[in-house]
């Protein structure tokens, strides 16, 4: 009886503990959902995503330590506004809070700004001056595009970043800060330390705590609720009714897959709050505001590259085989319309290439355009005059044709670098010498095109 009593107690107490522990962990989550639903309120992010929360969780449990963070996510996602969470919620909160943009910042200078310089350390320095590091002493510094920073100016942040220490430029002095370092990037950092662009020691320190923002278009119905947010702001600045989408339009909003994330998505909202009359959006409306996403060139793979650094469609490297990809184009569209023209005078055509739909065929550079040289694998099709260049003489056509024919056939053969150069010297003269305009309009960052100048001495 008495061990009945017993066994009966202690049963109860197991299932009492269980409980217990299920309503401390319901607590627990509400706690967590409710102290994230607050930062939400306080900062101005919108969503509900799963892997948006799971950020902003981690922000704030990390908050309270001296941890480097790594932000990581595209352009465009709102990277900006963790290390304001960070900062809040630290001991540091009354402390100095500086976000550096190091891609705005030229590479002669930005060691200057960061740790700043003395009096006569070069060309201009006519007085001392604290860095952004020396001001943020027992605050937050938080680095955007750290990716972009030069290798010399690594070292110095690796400096920091181990023993707190770093010198001025210009000066002797080791000086001391206590600075929380928040960095963010939308660069795939493993594949530039394997570039040999961003040093490797440097990658692990910062990244002790990672945070990993998901692009918009895998958060699901934020999507459709972000434009709600965004139409309804724009409709109380510019005092109009809201605009809706209908149900063909959302199927469509939601399916679009936003490069440009919340940045762009909000850009299109206040387009369409603006120039549309009709409240009511449709799919079709909708469509005229999409960009039309860039279409796979058909460009040999990189060497080398991984899978994500081969998507990076602004790279310099993709825009320079893209013109050249246009340029051998152009010169095969040039060539027909020199026969056409030479027909049109009674002269003896060029003989063509043979044409295949998948891939175009170039002649070599150095061919002479008035000799037909025609493979004999290739057989003769009715469409193809053959003129044994042992019995015909090379017929000329007029001198401004022949004339407009090298340039472009000059032009196939131009270097990388050239074609870097005169892109760059064109992106200029279209936005009358105004570099921030020439960088997005060449989709590099400033400091990127402020090196290029230098070197092509575009200045």
């Amino acid at each position: 009886m008495k061990s009945a009593v017993c066994g009966s107690f202690f049963g109860h107490s197991v299932l009492l503990s269980a409980v217990e522990f299920v309503i401390l962990s319901y607590n627990s989550m509400n706690m967590v959902r409710s102290e994230i639903q607050n930062v939400k309120l306080r900062f101005g992010i919108i969503g509900n995503a799963e892997g948006l929360n799971r950020a902003i969780d981690v922000a704030i449990q990390v908050a309270p330590t001296d941890l480097s963070v790594l932000i990581t996510g595209e352009s465009g996602v709102g990277k900006e506004n963790f290390p304001q969470i960070i900062h809040q919620f630290s001991r540091r909160k009354h402390g100095q809070y500086i976000a550096v943009n190091c891609g705005a910042i030229p590479e002669g200078t930005i060691d200057s700004e960061l740790f700043g310089h003395e009096k006569g350390a070069f060309t201009g320095a006519i007085s001392d001056r604290n860095g952004y590091f020396a001001e943020a002493n027992g605050g937050t510094i938080f680095l955007d595009e750290v990716g972009e920073l030069p290798l010399a100016t690594q070292a110095r942040l690796l400096r920091v970043l181990e023993s707190g220490e770093f010198i001025k430029v210009g000066s002797s002095k080791v000086q001391k800060t206590d600075v929380r370092i928040v960095a963010a990037t939308n660069v795939n950092l493993t594949q530039a330390i394997a570039d040999g662009r961003f040093r490797e020691d440097l990658y692990y320190r910062l990244n002790t705590v990672p945070i990993k923002i998901p692009p918009l278009r895998e958060r699901g119905e934020d999507i459709a609720l972000l434009f709600r947010k965004f139409a309804s702001d724009f409709a109380e600045k510019y005092r109009m009714p809201s605009v809706q989408l209908t149900d063909d339009a959302k199927s469509l909003l939601m399916a679009y897959p936003w490069p440009g994330n919340v940045r762009q998505l909000k850009n299109i909202t206040e387009q369409i709050s603006i120039i549309e009359t009709n409240r009511d959006i449709t799919a079709e409306i909708l469509r005229n505001y999409l960009p039309e996403l860039p279409v796979s060139s058909g460009l040999p793979a990189l060497l080398g590259m991984k899978p994500e650094a081969g998507k990076t469609f602004g790279s310099e490297r993709e825009i320079l085989y893209q013109v050249l990809f246009d340029m051998r184009r152009d010169v095969t569209e040039l060539k027909k319309l020199v026969n056409t023209l030479m027909a049109e005078r009674g002269m003896t055509s060029v003989a063509q290439p043979p044409s295949t739909a998948a891939v175009p065929y170039y002649p070599d550079p150095t061919h002479n355009l008035m000799t037909t040289v025609v493979p004999t694998a290739v057989p003769a099709s009715p469409a193809t005059t053959i003129i044994p260049a042992s019995t015909t003489k090379p017929v000329r056509p007029a001198d401004d044709d022949i004339q407009d024919t090298e340039e472009l056939v000059e032009a196939e053969t131009l270097s990388l670098d050239e074609v870097e150069k005169e892109m760059i010297r064109k992106a200029l003269d279209r936005h009358h010498g105004r570099r921030k305009h020439a960088a997005k309009d060449l989709n590099i960052s400033e400091r990127t095109l402020y090196r290029k100048i230098k070197e092509y001495g575009l200045e």
